[in-house]
């Protein structure tokens, strides 16, 4: 626990911690080390960074170092002033596009934990008083942690609340250890005698470590007793006396920042602070939600607590875990000397050849005992080290918990909450498996002929000693559906060259250059997402330990003509009825609702069309095309994410960014048709209503990857048609009215 009582900053015990903007606490004293004081009109530049020419004469006569060279003024974050961005030992330079960089840096400061700091500006002497404890307005503090930073007012650090849990669980701490440390052991010979390890709960003895194995073991009579850790000693998780008062027991009850006289009573949900009735009166939370603090207080504790249950149960896994990979060592141990008698009994029954080969196979058995040591102890060390950090971040909200400081608590209750949450989540699926297998996967085959001997190895090879070779396409497999390709392999026959995985790779669909597109094992790959009418090259290799075979042959692929493709249910809205395999859309709302269809198109000439199944009272329907983050509650066309014509029973309209354009007369009814031609080799729209171009072309100049799109109403039920042709002969359009 005590890693979460040390300040990120000095690396020691908080003193007066407050606690952030961001939920983080820092000693008072570190606050002001690391808060940064920002001249009027510029954005968090000390005036150290700042470029010779920009700072008044005072400051400029007032900041020590040497000068600053000439050129515009290089942005930096203030992340990077107070959270350590800027590393001068590594000399990282700060330029402009035209490269006038700055002549030197002070040296920055860093704490024990790492952080580093700036070292602050000297102020104008107007400003003096206020950076002690005041912090005019301008003045910022970064979180050492999260690297967040915050704005002081015109209270400066008085403006953060004290985090009075986290000062009072500190104190009992140190109490607690110095008790400890003056707990010393009774039975000791030595001058002065060790610190007390247990007290005997029968004997009332204290006993250091070495005197309980040797006075007090736990057999014999003593067997029954209880030992338990000595006066003033952290207990475990959950026992003990929590030392604290509660409201009752002599502690001062906190009272209201804002009125001296009156105590905390309520808690604003909006605010997350306590708030006196004075307060409320104010009226400054008039319109929040406001609920008593007491309740507050215990929900949150129960949320805690039920939080802590799930990290709880799975510290007890990780114990048990720890437990059975300490097994495993021993059962690889065992094996592996087994394995190895095994060997050397086989290796010596050969000639003498065989005998050359034995300190081979001997060393291939070393290395994979030594790789299985090796994994088991890297997980018993990552277990164990999240398993410390897990009981300490336990033990300390356990002594949150036992605070009966309501307004206290909710000042970082929802920042634990979060942070055991995230604690649990690390605890993912698998994290508890042993990686490797106590087994030997190595057998020997002592039975061929003596001529064989050289050659002789194990049968299921750990280090391959050559390339694979080169991996044949299976041509029958290989095939294109609408923009998607499908491709197939296999390694050829009688070929003994193990093989980790492939490497497929796949061209522009222009002729252009080679690019990875899959990565791993399987030996079947499914590209989606290429461009329709178009033609790639593909080719496949294949690699293991020792480096990466050959090429195969290159396969070319050919995508469809024309797209063949649905309603896609899962980005459609949540109103959008499917049916008809997803072919047929209707919806349950009065309002218009969007739904995309399955095809994205980046270039090529497509076309599709949709019939009107049902038309009732009039509503006004949407066709076009949109982006795949469209606004999908409102009707098409009217956010800059999609271009549709909308059209009722007499006339349609052009319809993107909300702007209307281009009406022509001439409607929809049952039983229509309505025809949408995207051609992104010109880069226009175009509409058609039962075979006759709707007006003139809708958009020109549109670039990018679009989707089918359409908007509708319950009172209209449409049915997509796909994978037609182009339409070549094209009547009149008719003409847009005035």
């Amino acid at each position: 626990m005590e890693e979460e009582l040390k300040c990120p900053v000095c690396g020691s015990l908080f003193r007066e911690p407050i606690i952030l903007p961001c939920s983080h606490n820092v000693c008072l004293p570190c606050a002001r080390t690391i808060a940064v004081q920002t001249p009027e009109n510029e954005q968090h530049l000390p005036a150290l960074l700042q470029p010779r020419g920009s700072a008044t004469p005072a400051a400029a006569a007032a900041a020590p170092g040497p000068s600053l060279g000439p050129g515009p003024a290089a942005s930096l974050d203030s992340e990077c002033v107070a959270g350590g961005g800027v590393d001068h030992a590594d000399k990282l330079s700060l330029h402009s596009e035209t490269d006038s960089g700055y002549g030197s840096y002070t040296p920055s400061l860093k704490s024990p934990n790492g952080v580093r700091v700036l070292p602050l500006v000297p102020a104008p002497a107007g400003a003096a008083a206020s950076q002690r404890g005041a912090g005019p307005a301008g003045s910022s503090l970064t979180c050492p942690q999260c690297h967040r930073s915050a704005s002081l007012d015109q209270r400066g650090l008085r403006g953060f609340q004290r985090n009075r849990l986290l000062e009072a669980i500190v104190q009992r701490y140190q109490q607690g250890r110095a008790a400890a440390a003056a707990a010393k052991c009774q039975l000791c010979d030595r001058s002065p005698p060790e610190p007390a390890a247990a007290l005997c709960e029968q004997c009332d003895v204290l006993y250091c470590s070495a005197c309980q194995l040797r006075c007090h073991p736990a057999r014999g009579p003593f067997a029954k007793h209880r030992l338990v850790p000595p006066p003033g000693a952290p207990g475990p998780p959950g026992g003990g006396d929590s030392g604290g008062k509660g409201a009752g027991g002599g502690r001062k009850l906190p009272t209201c920042a804002e009125h001296d006289l009156e105590n905390y009573s309520m808690y604003c949900v909006s605010c997350r602070s306590p708030v006196c009735y004075q307060c409320l009166e104010d009226g400054r939370h008039g319109k929040h939600d406001v609920k008593a603090l007491g309740a507050v207080w215990k929900q949150h504790k129960a949320q805690l607590s039920q939080a802590l249950n799930g990290v709880s149960d799975k510290a007890k896994e990780a114990k048990e875990f720890l437990v059975q990979l300490k097994n495993l060592l021993q059962q690889i141990q065992e094996n592996g000397l087994d394995y190895e008698a095994c060997l050397v009994a086989q290796c010596d029954a050969l000639v003498d050849a065989l005998t050359r080969q034995k300190a081979k196979l001997l060393t291939k058995v070393t290395k994979e005992r030594e790789h299985k040591l090796k994994v088991v102890w890297d997980q018993i060390n990552h277990c164990t080290l999240k398993l410390r950090q897990s009981t300490g971040l336990m033990e300390y909200c356990l002594e949150v918990i036992k605070e009966n400081d309501p307004s206290g608590f909710l000042q970082i209750s929802d920042a634990l909450i979060k942070r055991v949450q995230v604690s649990q989540e690390q605890w993912v699926k698998g994290a508890l498996e042993p990686k490797v297998s106590a087994e030997f996967d190595l057998t020997l085959d002592s039975e061929p002929l003596l001529q064989a001997i050289h050659q002789l190895d194990f049968i299921q090879m750990k280090f391959p000693v050559t390339v694979p070779p080169v991996p044949l396409l299976q041509l029958e497999k290989c095939c294109t559906r609408n923009n998607s390709v499908t491709l197939a392999w296999r390694m050829p026959p009688l070929s003994h060259n193990p093989v980790e995985g492939y490497i497929l790779e796949l061209d522009d669909g222009d002729g252009g250059q080679f690019r990875e597109v899959y990565v791993g094992k399987e030996t079947l790959c499914t590209i989606d997402g290429l461009h329709f009418n178009s033609t790639y090259n593909a080719r496949v290799k294949a690699f293991n330990s020792s480096g990466v075979g050959p090429y195969s042959k290159t396969v070319i692929l050919q995508t469809s003509d024309v797209a063949w493709f649905t309603f896609d249910p899962s980005s459609a809205h949540r109103d959008i009825v499917l049916s008809n395999d997803n072919q047929t859309a209707t919806c349950s709302s009065y309002d218009d609702r969007v739904v995309l269809g399955t095809a994205a198109f980046s270039k090529g000439v497509h076309y599709w069309e949709l019939h009107v199944d049902r038309y009732d009272n009039h509503p006004d329907p949407a066709f076009g095309i949109a982006r795949i983050n469209v606004v999908k509650d409102i009707m098409l066309g009217k956010d800059d994410k999609a271009w549709a014509m909308y059209v009722d029973n007499n006339r349609s309209w052009f319809m993107h960014c909300n702007s209307h354009t281009n009406r022509t007369e001439g409607g929809v009814s049952k039983g229509a048709t309505v025809g949408v031609l995207l051609d992104l080799n010109k880069h226009n729209l175009t509409f058609y209503i039962n075979g006759q171009q709707q007006g003139p072309p809708a958009f020109e100049n549109i670039e990018g990857v679009f989707m089918p799109a359409l908007s509708l109403n319950r009172n209209v039920q449409v049915t997509l048609h796909t994978g037609l042709e182009v339409p070549q002969c094209v009547k009149q359009p008719k003409l847009p009215s005035n």
